[in-house]
């Protein structure tokens, strides 16, 4: 037992080095060649959504995507989590 929870993290181990490994190479192939990124950042403060990013339509996109997540949490939340 002890045999397999050790291969288990051997091979989780393994899986991370695998995609840094990816990361890295991707970055490398991605700035040989010449592209224009979009970057967009998302969350909450408090209970308003918020966004900036390099792209006006694509922070839009964040922030509406974030007020979803954010109406979707408090319908959930109301809906399965009452406390008595």
């Amino acid at each position: 037992m002890e045999q397999l929870i050790s291969l288990g993290i051997l091979l989780i181990f393994i899986g991370f080095i695998i995609v840094f490994i990816g990361t890295f190479l991707l970055a490398a192939k991605q700035t040989s060649t010449s592209s224009k990124t979009k970057v967009a950042v998302g969350g909450f403060i408090g209970p308003i959504p918020f966004g900036f990013g390099n792209d006006k339509n694509f922070v839009w996109f964040i922030t509406l995507l974030s007020l979803v997540l954010f109406l979707f949490w408090l319908f959930f939340g109301l809906r399965f989590f009452k406390t008595n």
